[in-house]
């Protein structure tokens, strides 16, 4: 059974192609020579994801070394190598298995960079760039610009100042809870019930807009 290279996978035939994902989940699902291959080539692939990721959000913070760099690539490719692995039957090969792939890294890298600069709470969070996105289409772009735009126009026109300073710092920025009841002198219950509450008005404005559905009744 031949392994091909990540970029090799694009540049086959339809037939080869269709093969590929299944290739990898049978690899990377039993034993043998076949199997240390593929591993060793899915982290190579989730170093680069990681690598990217790593590099775009850090691109301005010029104080971090490339020694810590470095650091958070290897541990969200090991990260996200787990995460891979455990979700293999989860693979329904509707893209390439490197695409499917390729995000973990992405989102593992993601988690990894803000962990890591909360931890020493060395810069603020909204310097950062957002995760890339991977493997979606102009129509699924679109659709992802216009869903953010209406949740940033339903936090501003829906919540209190104080709710969105909680939705903003717990799920865009991704502070910790421990650190923003620190900060605001408050306590972790308090800040949750504060998130259920915006959540709530959120959920409610953008059902009324059409972006989300009616929930079933009894739920």
């Amino acid at each position: 059974m031949t392994f091909l290279d990540d970029h090799e996978l694009a540049d086959t035939d339809p037939a080869r192609s269709e093969r590929a994902p299944d290739d990898w989940v049978e690899l990377l699902s039993l034993p043998g020579p076949g199997r240390d291959e593929a591993l060793a080539r899915l982290h190579r692939l989730l170093l680069k994801a990681a690598g990217h990721q790593v590099s775009q959000m850090l691109s301005r913070l010029p104080a971090i070394g490339q020694a810590r760099r470095e650091d958070m690539v290897n541990q969200a490719a090991d990260e996200a190598m787990v995460a891979v692995l455990g979700k293999l039957s989860s693979f329904q090969g509707r893209s390439q298995f490197t695409t499917w792939a390729y995000k973990f890294g992405i989102l593992h890298a993601a988690v990894e960079v803000r962990r890591n600069l909360w931890r020493n709470r060395e810069v603020p969070l909204e310097s950062l760039a957002e995760p890339a996105a991977v493997g979606t289409s102009p129509e699924q772009l679109a659709e992802a610009a216009d869903f953010s735009q209406a949740v940033s126009r339903a936090i501003d026109q829906v919540l209190t100042p104080h709710q969105r300073r909680v939705v903003l710092a717990l799920l865009v920025d991704e502070v910790p809870v421990d650190v923003l009841a620190d900060r605001l002198g408050s306590t972790r219950n308090a800040l949750y019930k504060t998130l259920h509450d915006a959540r709530g008005r959120l959920r409610t404005r953008l059902t009324v807009a059409g972006y989300l559905s009616q929930p079933l009744r009894g739920r």
